[in-house]
């Protein structure tokens, strides 16, 4: 199992828990299976909801803990990830076109507003999204950085603004990178603005 994945999985396994109060082993290995997952690894789910679930009599029953850190980061993901289905939906929608990759990543290639660290805006080439990250070409590398990055919106809507950690990346040509990226987090306009 790789490790971006385990958080989905959890997420859908806290989900279940907290719509029905409980969960079960077997409905634990039954997530990890459709996510494509060996279902052996659903004590390392249980150890990522360590703190919302308790065990009694055969069922992992939900704990409320509004305060907990690791609720709060699969909310945080929960709320990336509904984000950015969204923009992968129009995208889909305005090319008309279908998907056939496993992985759950399209071709999305549009110019990309990027906010550095160090507050320089630059613009870049967005070169396919996912759920959890996209890939950015461009003239410079973020390699380690935190970057701001505004996704175009459709129909009128205004861009998406997600905080994206550049995880790896690779010159393609001369003067030109690409870096891929994970979503962190979702950022609002007046978030934004408190920010700057």
């Amino acid at each position: 199992m790789t490790v971006a994945e385990l958080p989905n999985v959890a997420s859908r396994v806290l989900d279940r828990a907290q719509q029905h109060g409980y969960v079960t082993r077997r409905e634990i290995r039954d997530e990890l299976r459709q996510a494509g997952q060996p279902d052996g690894c659903w004590r390392d789910v249980l150890a990522i909801l360590r703190e919302s679930l308790h065990y009694r009599q055969g069922r992992y029953n939900y704990v409320c803990q509004f305060d907990s850190r690791l609720e709060q980061e699969l909310l945080q993901q929960r709320r990336i990830h509904r984000s950015v289905r969204e923009v992968i939906r129009r995208h889909r929608a305005q090319e008309n076109g279908h998907d056939r990759r496993r992985q759950g990543r399209i071709d999305f290639i549009k110019p990309i507003k990027v906010r550095a660290g160090d507050g320089q805006e630059h613009n870049l080439l967005s070169r396919d999204l996912s759920l959890t990250g996209i890939h950015l070409l461009g003239a410079r590398s973020f390699l380690g950085q935190k970057i701001h990055v505004w996704l175009p919106g459709s129909d009128g809507q205004p861009p998406l603004c997600f905080v994206v950690r550049i995880l790896w990346t690779a010159m393609v040509g001369d003067g030109l990178f690409e870096n891929g990226g994970a979503f962190l987090e979702k950022v609002d306009a007046e978030t934004l603005h408190q920010r700057a």
